[in-house]
């Protein structure tokens, strides 16, 4: 599937600026997002492996979602660099140390949520943005680079076998970091939530409109 198959814009058109906001990934949970708060998007999926050397959680979501952002923004051509905000995202689960990504089949989306259920985690997204600056001479306008990461502690009710299995035959918790989706089924084992609620579904979204209008790079914004 090439990228001009997840082309995607909202029906909202509030970004009355030059620039166009690509948002370098696919999940449709971070697409619905953007939407709600009423920005114009266009969806570029990032192809780069989501591996990193870093075991540590912030560093590992900073490190994915630059390399994600730039992956994108080189794509495109010098004239829609010039015209592009390109944000990047990525999204991980750390409980006791452990790292949660997505899981890969039924068995391991049990055994994250087994670690998951009756504990506290960490959900750990990071954002990265990407623009060139105006200028008004051809060819001019420095590349800008701004990044930042959220954490949200999440708090779980205890899960029976019984009750994990039956999420994961769901199939909710296979496309999700932490093998389960805060605003689907799983929210009837979410005991608290200290932090952004809107950082677990996968994207700040309130932090990343703030830094979109501290560096004024959008006109509305």
């Amino acid at each position: 599937m090439n990228n001009s198959d997840y082309q995607f814009k909202s029906d909202h058109k509030s970004n009355k600026t030059g620039y166009n906001l690509i948002l370098a990934s696919a999940s449709p949970r971070r697409r619905e997002l953007l939407t709600q708060i009423g920005m114009e998007f266009e969806v570029m999926p990032s192809g780069v492996e989501e591996e990193t050397k870093s075991t540590v959680p912030c560093e590992m979501v900073m490190e994915l979602s630059e390399r994600k952002a730039k992956d994108v923004f080189d794509r495109l051509s010098e004239e829609k660099k010039g015209a592009a905000l390109v944000a990047g995202a990525d999204t991980i689960v750390a409980v006791e140390n452990k790292i949660l990504g997505k899981p890969k089949n039924k068995r391991e989306a049990e055994e994250m949520l087994s670690l998951l259920q009756g504990r506290t985690h960490q959900v750990y997204t990071g954002v990265a943005l990407i623009w060139k600056k105006y200028e008004k001479q051809a060819g001019g306008g420095e590349i800008c680079r701004t990044s930042f990461y959220e954490r949200t502690d999440v708090t779980m009710y205890p899960m029976s076998m019984e009750e994990i299995r039956a999420y994961v035959e769901s199939g909710e918790p296979m496309d999700k970091a932490g093998a389960y989706g805060i605003q689907g089924k799983c929210a009837a084992y979410v005991r608290e939530i200290r932090g952004d609620f809107y950082n677990v579904v996968g994207l700040p979204v309130a932090r990343l409109y703030q830094e979109i209008k501290r560096h004024k790079i959008m006109q509305g914004v």
